[in-house]
């Protein structure tokens, strides 16, 4: 079951050689000649104690051209090194780049119910250290294993010519050899995978602790984030301590055999010498192959470490690749286009795949285009649900959406999501400055197009008077502005992109009074025009809403004009009253 996982994962990996094929079929010539450098020498040795041993014809002039020919070949073997070392570790880290780019852009189109239930640092663990393990795998494993190879082959031939007994006496050592590592090495291929994943699990935790860390501090919580990140190390340090003691067994396992090796080698050879079944300089040339024949197994030992690391970082490479995004486009999708704003919701009912409950059950809405539709009710009611619904963050269970008539399923993501601008209560700035996140509306904008879209988001004047103006550096999140100024900024990123559909969840909630007054000016001016839904809890920023719907568990239970519903005197003339009342 290993081995068959082991090569499934290995035709994973093959196809990244292809662009590099060339450079590894020379970085594979370079590995033969230093194997035949390496070869050579106990030959050369051979040669000269024959001839001085057995019939009396060593000259000065053999041992120059022998010294001769073993400097050329260390020219050879060093500039085969340098390719091997340079080149053959560029290829390494350039398979890597391309994985790591193929990772990103495969995380990128994974829907929103993936990232509800996956780690943020386990990701980043992913992307980072387990890749760069592969980049070693990527350039050791096709060398090591041609180079041992050719090794094994050609010194079992020579061995053989030398004296077949011999031999076989010595290679018998090596299946019990294989055995016994075989068998470590499962268990560190374990380990690692233990200690990837344990190691994902900090990374996670050591985010969520610095992301909150205002929060950790308000609450003098320092010693509490102390306790988990301790448990998270030591469990980190138990794995490690594990696959330290199975390295230790691995290693000194290898120099049993290798021992065992040598002792037959020199015993058993010995007494065929005694025999006269072996001649000396045959004697001398032979235990100089099988120093280089277990120079080579122990390299291959030692590398099976490194082998087990990349695998495990090439299982968990496959694992997150292997996961098909829930959202796609339809083979034969159409782009949308010339976007009037009609969205109609045509029996739509919605579960989460963790429950059972629906969401949202059998609701039917017609928005016509430009109309400004405000949701309000109590909360797990389906607002956010409904609105995530319109750009496919999540895909309807049942029923359809339509947007000028055309089923969103049937038009390609980007084209959808292009006409539709959200501005939630959580505004996520990226790290860069003010105009790299308005720009991020619209990235190819000029200068004046973005002044403008802070304009008429009410944001111009208060970023000219930050330090840098508009190149002001806004932080980690945009941890360096206020609540108001990083939300009119992200509507100045809506603005430039000019959708003609407009969400916006909760977009004041979050701000004091003189924030919201200037953050819903600014919204009435980007809503202008627009088809727009309006979650809300602040209930006097919708009373110009053409519609109101009040959404509950059990669906649409009201819906009018802000006079209309109070004067109905139902569950949003109650709502409104109790936020009067505040």
């Amino acid at each position: 079951m290993k081995k068959h996982q082991n090569i499934k994962l290995l035709k994973r990996f093959l196809p990244y050689y292809k662009k590099y094929k060339w450079i590894l079929v020379f970085d594979l010539f370079c590995a033969a000649l230093t194997t035949v450098c390496e070869l050579i020498l106990p030959m050369i040795v051979r040669e000269i104690t024959g001839a001085a041993s057995e019939t009396m014809t060593l000259t000065a002039s053999l041992i120059i051209r022998c010294a001769v020919l073993y400097i050329v070949l260390r020219i050879i073997d060093t500039a085969a090194n340098y390719y091997m070392s340079s080149i053959g570790h560029i290829m390494g880290t350039k398979i890597e780049t391309d994985m790591r780019h193929d990772f990103f852009a495969h995380l990128q189109k994974l829907s929103f119910s993936y990232y509800d239930n996956t780690k943020i640092g386990s990701l980043m663990s992913r992307i980072t250290s387990d890749l760069f393990d592969v980049t070693e795998f990527a350039h050791h494993c096709p060398e090591e294993f041609f180079i041992a190879g050719i090794k094994i082959i050609c010194a079992f031939v020579i061995l053989c010519s030398m004296s077949i007994p011999l031999t076989l006496l010595t290679f018998s050592v090596v299946p019990p050899m294989v055995v016994v590592l075989m068998s470590f090495n499962r268990k560190m291929k374990e380990g690692f995978r233990d200690s990837r994943k344990q190691i994902g699990e900090l990374n996670s935790q050591i985010e969520d602790s610095l992301l909150g860390i205002r929060v950790v501090k308000s609450f003098a919580n320092e010693k509490i984030e102390q306790r988990k990140f301790d448990s998270g190390n030591e469990k980190f340090l138990s794995i490690k301590k594990r696959v330290y003691h199975l390295m230790g067994g691995f290693h000194s396992s290898t120099r049993l055999f290798d021992g065992i090796m040598y002792i037959t080698v020199i015993t058993a050879g010995g007494f065929f010498m005694l025999a006269e079944k072996i001649s000396a300089p045959d004697y001398i040339a032979y235990v100089m192959f099988v120093s280089t024949l277990i120079t080579s197994i122990r390299r291959i030992v030692e590398f099976a470490e490194q082998f087990q690391r990349g695998m495990t970082g090439i299982e968990r490479f496959s694992e997150i690749m292997d996961t098909e995004p829930e959202i796609v486009d339809r083979q034969n999708a159409e782009k949308l286009t010339d976007v009037k704003g009609e969205v109609k919701f045509s029996d739509v009912s919605f579960s989460y795949e963790t429950e059972k409950k629906k969401v949202l059950a059998h609701v039917n809405l017609t928005v016509r285009a430009g109309e400004s539709i405000a949701l309000v009710g109590p909360s797990g009611g389906g607002k956010t649900t409904l609105c995530s619904l319109i750009p496919r963050f999540y895909d309807v269970t049942e029923g359809k959406i339509l947007v000028d008539g055309k089923d969103i399923k049937d038009v390609t993501l980007a084209s959808l999501r292009n006409n539709i601008g959200v501005v939630a209560q959580d505004v996520y700035l990226f790290s860069g400055s003010v105009k790299e996140n308005i720009a991020y509306g619209n990235e190819n904008a000029s200068d004046e197009e973005i002044i403008e879209a802070a304009r008429l988001a009410g944001a111009h004047d208060f970023i000219l008077s930050l330090p840098d103006g508009y190149d002001t550096y806004v932080g980690e999140r945009g941890v360096k502005l206020s609540g108001g100024q990083k939300q009119r900024i992200s509507i100045a990123r809506v603005f430039l992109k000019n959708p003609p559909i407009l969400i916006l969840d909760e977009a004041t909630s979050a701000l004091d009074n003189e924030s919201e007054k200037l953050v819903q000016a600014s919204l009435e001016k980007l809503a202008k025009g627009r088809t727009t839904f309006t979650i809300a809890h602040r209930l006097t920023t919708i009373r110009n809403a053409d519609r109101i719907l009040v959404l509950t568990e059990n669906g649409i239970e009201e819906e009018g004009s802000h006079t209309e519903l109070v004067e109905k005197g139902g569950l949003y003339s109650e709502l409104y009253k109790l936020y009067s009342e505040l």
